[in-house]
Order: C-alpha cells, then structure tokens, then sequence
C-alpha cells in the first residue's frame, strides 16, 4: 500500500526526529518538578492507588506529539502516481483489387493464383486493427464485393465466396482502378492505399490503366501492383471430356504498365513468383502500411496530504481538549 507513495518535500520528514529530544526533555521536566513530601512510614500509603487521571496523565503530550508528526508528513507532501499511455491512431483505407481470370488458375502456385492471393489477403486482414478495407474484383469487367468496412469477418465471409468466372474473362486493370478510386475518393484518412493483383496484360476495359493512375494520384492514392505469375511456363488446368487436363502456357504479366503505375502514385511493384513471395510481398506492404500510433506516455500525482492533515488536526484538538478540560491542572 505504501510502497506507491512518495513524498515531494521528503527532506522535511526528518524534523520527526526532533521528537526524541523533545521527550527526553519532557520526562526530564516532569520528575524534576515532581513534589516531594517525607514520611517517616510509607505503609499508609501501601493501600493507595493512583486513579486513572494519574495513570493517563501523560496523554497530552503523546497526544501532541503524533499531532505535529502527522502534520510533518502532511507537509512533506504524500504523493501517489499513476501512469497510462494514450493511443492515438491515424486510419488507413486499403482497397485490394483482386484479378479473377480464368488465368489466376494456373497451378504455379499451390493451390493456385486465385487461392493463394486470396490467402494471403485474408491473413493480412488479420494484422489489421482499425483500418477501413474493401474489396474490388475484376476480370473483364470490374464490381465491389465489399464496400470498405472495419467489419472483417463480413470482409472474409466475402472474400471466401470469390471465384473465377463470376464475370466474363479478360483483364480490365484500368477499370479496376478506378473502381477502386471511386471506393476510396470520398474517404477522409489520412492514407489511402490500394492493393491491385493481376497476373496478366490489360486488354479490356474503357479506361487506360495509367490514366486511371492519374486519377488516383489526384486523390493522393497510392498504388501497390502485385505480378503474380513464375517465370517462362505455367500449367493452366482446363476441362474436357475426359476429365482435367494441364496445358503449360507462357506467363505474360505488363510488368512495365505495373512498375509506372505504382511508381506514378507512390507505391511499389511487387514480383511474385511463387507462394512464399506473395506472403513476403504482404508482409513487407503491411509494414510498411501499419496504422500510424502515436503513443504518449503520462505520470499524473495524486495529492494525498489531505488525510494526514486532517488526522494531525483531530489529534491537536484531542490534545488541547484534555490538557484544558480533563487533565486540567489547578491554579
């Protein structure tokens, strides 16, 4: 209980000690002022004893001195601290646009393109905190699966249900973008990203994948390209008749078009060629994307000299109480 306090002005708790001298000069005092009277017998005096006035005549002074000890410490200033931190943090609006060809699956990466980014989207989900994140797909044409939320579960509920085909075949990255663009223009954080994965060249589509670079730019939105795909040749799988067969394709991604569109909004082109680099990729843009924390630390005193005054003045009033009243001595 006491180890928490401290003291402002802890020199002042050595005036304490002036007690002791002043009880031996008390006691001192008090026996040389002690009224003698001879007897030739004492024996009268064997059945006398003293009463309870006798008995407590000292309990003023002791009175008086835990009186002036408490308002000493009082005094000295009893302090407790408590310390906290506050936490202060600075969103960030992250929109993945996640390329859902028939390309992405290719098996070069295990399961495939397809699975494996949408693994590694989900486990970077879940080193977020308080960001708000949304969802765009794209093939031939480009749609929100999930508008930015901070309601993450709701998030990877629809993130599972993504698969290729759900629109018509082809890579509209200029659309994506600015799909992705309309997500995140009205947002107020103070960053906002967007995490675009494409294994392929842009070949559909309205909107040219530098110009909607641009306008990304203009709403200070930074883009991070993901090129998913090995080097040469990749298995893609297709049905027949006979069952599922596996045809090795070359792997053409538009790494130029991706290096110039991150590079013209300020992010970073990313090359993955295999599982553990796209969870490297991830990893390395989820550092570098942490929500900003500002943390302040405080130590904040609490004054607990009240009580220890309040008690020494009880303890003072006693005292005058019995010295004047009760143990009052006559004229």
């Amino acid at each position: 209980m006491f180890s928490d306090i401290t003291f402002a002005y802890p020199w002042l708790l050595w005036s304490i000690l002036l007690i002791i001298p002043a009880i031996i000069w008390y006691f001192r005092r008090h026996i040389k002022n002690q009224p003698v009277i001879r007897f030739s017998s004492t024996e009268l005096l064997n059945d006398f004893k003293p009463g309870w006035k006798e008995r407590y005549r000292h309990l003023p002074f002791f009175l008086r001195l835990i009186a002036v000890s408490l308002i000493i410490i009082a005094t000295a200033r009893p302090q407790s601290f408590s310390s906290g931190e506050e936490v202060y943090t600075e969103g960030i609006d992250i929109a993945f646009l996640l390329d859902i060809s028939s390309s992405m699956l290719a098996e070069d990466f295990k399961p495939n393109r397809l699975e494996s980014a949408k693994k590694e989207i989900a486990n970077f989900i879940e080193g977020r905190t308080s960001d708000k994140l949304g969802l765009v797909v794209f093939a031939r044409e480009s749609f929100t699966q999930c508008p930015l939320t901070i309601d993450y579960t709701v998030l990877r509920n629809l993130l599972k249900e993504i698969k290729s085909g759900m629109v018509e075949d082809g890579t509209a990255i200029g659309t994506a973008i600015a799909n992705g663009v309309n997500r995140l223009r009205d947002s107020k954080a103070k960053s906002k990203v967007i995490i675009l994965v494409t294994d392929g060249v842009n070949n559909s589509g309205e909107i040219d994948p530098l110009t909607a670079a641009q306008i990304a730019k203009t709403f200070d939105i930074r883009i991070y390209t993901i090129g998913v795909g090995t080097m040469g040749e990749a298995p893609y799988p297709f049905d027949t008749p006979f069952g599922r067969r596996y045809q090795m394709m070359p792997v053409e991604i538009d790494e130029q078009t991706l290096t110039q569109i991150a590079k013209s909004t300020g992010g970073k082109y990313f090359r993955a060629t295999n599982n553990k680099r796209l969870n490297d990729i991830y990893a390395e843009i989820d550092k570098m994307e942490k929500t900003r924390v500002e943390i302040t630390s405080y130590r904040q005193a609490k004054e607990l000299f009240y009580p220890w005054a309040l008690a020494g003045i009880l303890f003072l009033v006693f005292e005058l109480i019995s010295r004047n009243l009760i143990f009052r001595k006559l004229p």
